[in-house]
């Protein structure tokens, strides 16, 4: 995945640009960068966080940078900000999203006689130097930006820090979210509303669809209209965004009381205790423990001051391994009890067994599972946060062969629970994970819990329908 963090002062903003990207890390460990314009140059500085803060890492950089504009990315797919001279001047660029047709692009400015791209060591081409060589070959920033949008397949939002401030464009369907913060003498954008407030920044506007802003230390102008057609990642609210964060009016933590009780009210189980998977499933467990009038408990603690988050490793085996390391079971609260977790999704669903396993091994009577969404049946061709090398590696497809014996010419009877093929699909997963019982939410609800237009919200995941 990964997020962006942008600010234009009439003071020195390299500390805010720190701060304010760091509080994107929950989004990416991979990659971070920051680019400062000094009011003469681009001073920029990129680090490698797969195992360390970002904070930590960039903290000694923090010296010599200085200058009134800056942007800041964390990423989990390449080294940015980029900084780039062209004919439109000089500028520095960040993006986050996912361009499905890379390579048909490139084809096409190959054909118009561009020159070369540089390759990473793996022959693949940085999507953030694609986006600025679209842009490039417009005559002014807001033609760039909407050639890009109208190119990519995908999504693509991108910052663009001139001398002069900084063009922010959401992805035209509005995929993920970008805002505006204002505090006095200083304008942010930011993909997290949450870093506004430590910051001394208040929300001021949030963009549109498709639309570009200019922002300067006196303000913003939309240079181009918002789209009339919105598709938001429904996993902001359910799973990735962060808990203090708000994206169309609605707090991803409130969010999560409400699917929470909604799943809560349609659940008979007998348990003695009601726990979230950390971090994303607790706000769902207490919306589900508040309605349920079942404790809410903590049967397992996350160790986090060193083990970073276990979805962001490269390696699924590391992945797995640092999920195992970092909970801790509490045996007195575990032994001979009933348990129900709820978790923000359940994807390859290796972690989740294990921590059956981990549940079974201190003596738990039951381990039940509630997914605060419904079965994951397709992989995101739209942003890279739940990104697999194959579809296959989702647990629900792989209960679906289990039970057809091949992949079936349609999966809309798997993705409709008033359907016996449904409920056998759920059966075959709990099955493969060792549950006590299953149940996942519905998507009727879980869009009502998020309390905007339905038709506004990107369900492919579920139903493959985006």
């Amino acid at each position: 995945m990964g997020g962006f963090f942008g600010v234009v002062s009439r003071e020195d903003c390299v500390n805010d640009v720190y701060f304010g990207t760091d509080y994107h890390s929950h989004l990416g460990t991979s990659m971070g960068g920051m680019a400062i314009w000094s009011g003469s140059s681009f001073n920029r500085a990129i680090h490698s966080i797969d195992n360390t803060q970002f904070r930590a890492k960039f903290e000694s950089d923090l010296p010599k940078l200085n200058g009134k504009l800056g942007i800041g990315c964390i990423s989990d797919t390449e080294p940015q900000p980029l900084t780039v001279r062209s004919r439109l001047g000089q500028y520095a660029i960040s993006t986050v999203g996912k361009i499905n047709n890379l390579d048909e692009i490139v084809d096409k400015l190959f054909a118009n006689h561009h020159t070369h791209f540089l390759e990473t060591n793996r022959g693949e081409i940085y999507p953030t130097e694609l986006v600025s060589v679209i842009i490039d070959q417009e005559n002014s920033f807001k033609d760039g930006l909407l050639k890009a949008q109208e190119l990519i397949d995908g999504s693509c939002s991108i910052l663009i820090l001139t001398p002069r401030g900084i063009f922010a464009s959401r992805d035209k369907m509005g995929r993920t979210p970008v805002m505006v913060g204002k505090k006095e003498g200083s304008y942010c954008v930011s993909f997290e509303s949450c870093t506004f407030a430590n910051l001394g920044y208040s929300f001021e506007y949030e963009l549109g669809p498709g639309e570009i802003i200019f922002m300067t230390a006196d303000g913003y102008e939309t240079v181009s209209p918002p789209r009339e057609k919105m598709k938001i990642c429904a996993f902001l609210w359910v799973y990735y965004g962060y808990p203090s964060s708000t994206y169309e009016g609605m707090n991803v933590e409130v969010m999560r009381y409400r699917n929470g009780v909604a799943m809560a009210k349609k659940d008979d189980v007998e348990i003695d205790l009601v726990a979230g998977i950390p971090d994303s499933g607790i706000g769902h467990a207490i919306g589900y423990s508040n309605e349920s009038k079942v404790p809410y408990g903590r049967p397992f603690i996350k160790y986090t001051p060193t083990w970073a988050r276990s979805f962001m490793p490269q390696d699924q085996t590391i992945r797995n391994l640092v999920a195992r390391m970092k909970l801790m079971p509490i045996p007195e609260l575990v032994s001979g009890k009933r348990l129900l977790f709820c978790d923000d999704s359940i994807v390859r669903g290796t972690q989740l067994r294990e921590t059956a396993d981990l549940l079974y091994n201190c003596n738990a009577r039951e381990v039940h599972i509630r997914s605060a969404c419904p079965p994951l049946v397709f992989g995101c061709k739209y942003l890279n946060f739940s990104a697999s090398r194959s579809e296959m590696d989702l647990v629900a497809r792989q209960a679906i062969i289990k039970l057809e014996g091949r992949e079936p010419e349609s999966f809309d009877e798997y993705c409709d629970p008033s359907h016996d093929k449904y409920h056998c699909m759920v059966n075959c997963i709990k099955e493969i994970l060792s549950f006590s019982t299953l149940k996942y939410q519905n998507l009727p609800d879980m869009l009502d819990s998020i309390g905007i237009d339905h038709e506004k919200i990107c369900t492919y995941c579920w139903n493959g329908k985006g």
